[in-house]
């Protein structure tokens, strides 16, 4: 049995892996022989030296600065979004209101949205958690929503005629095949945080990985810069993971498990 999951797991993944170091590999032979600056684009090798030069500083200096502002506000755009998700879904007129303005605010760009958030919070923890939760909230609302809004609809008629009352229904028929929806969305919102977070240490701060990329980037240290790239992306991917580790143990205990 274990055998064979680790032969899916090749079968899955082989494939992007095979494609990465392939890039990687005309990458690092680009930079080399085909004259770019290195100012420009760095090779790989030479991001990965500067990734273990400034391991110290990246490591434990930046990267616990954005993961802390990724972790708040994700947690609470979560919290937040379930709730008005939910909301939206017992009560018709707060959807009919709510619902078209949360998608007028995603028209809205972010980052002309950022400095009125850092001007109202300042440049602490605060605003960026700000921006973060702005970035994070709409897809967790709008899971949560269509996903019990959708759920069950073949079920409900007939438990209500059998006598099931409406919080039966939303406990044990709703909410259970509305999961998959819901995590769909946390899985969006969690990648969106790194977003969020990385433009709000942009816009002001002293640290941070997206402070200390645009530090590299105005210096022209490319190396440095593509190695706080290379962490954010691997933080988000590292997230979104567990989000879908969650999922599973969730979905396997509901017997939803896809």
């Amino acid at each position: 049995m274990r055998v064979s999951r680790i032969k899916l797991k090749l079968h899955t993944y082989a494939p992007a892996a095979l494609l990465v170091l392939i890039i990687l590999a005309v990458w690092e032979t680009g930079v080399r022989f085909g004259g770019v600056p290195a100012f420009i684009l760095p090779a790989p090798s030479a991001v990965w030296i500067a990734l273990v030069e400034q391991r110290g500083l990246l490591l434990s200096v930046h990267l616990p600065a954005t993961l802390q502002e990724i972790l708040l506000g994700f947690l609470l755009a979560a919290g937040c979004g379930t709730l008005l998700g939910l909301g939206m879904h017992l009560f018709p007129p707060l959807a009919k209101a709510v619902y078209p303005l949360l998608i007028v605010s995603q028209t809205i760009p972010l980052i002309a949205l950022s400095p009125i958030l850092i001007m109202w919070f300042g440049y602490t923890l605060g605003g960026k958690i700000a921006v973060v939760f702005l970035t994070a909230f709409f897809p967790v609302v709008v899971s949560t929503y269509d996903g019990l809004h959708k759920s069950g609809e073949q079920y409900k008629e007939l438990l209500l005629t059998l006598g099931a009352s409406r919080r039966q229904l939303l406990v044990k028929t709703q909410i259970p095949l509305a999961l998959p929806s819901y995590f769909s969305g946390l899985k969006l919102s969690i990648v969106y945080c790194v977003i969020g977070a990385t433009i709000g240490e942009w816009l002001g701060g002293s640290r941070g990985l997206g402070y200390y990329s645009r530090r590299m980037a105005g210096n022209l240290h490319s190396a440095e810069l593509f190695a706080a790239v290379f962490l954010l992306s691997a933080l988000g991917v590292l997230l979104f993971l567990c989000i879908c580790t969650a999922e599973q143990i969730v979905l396997k205990k509901r017997g939803l498990r896809r």
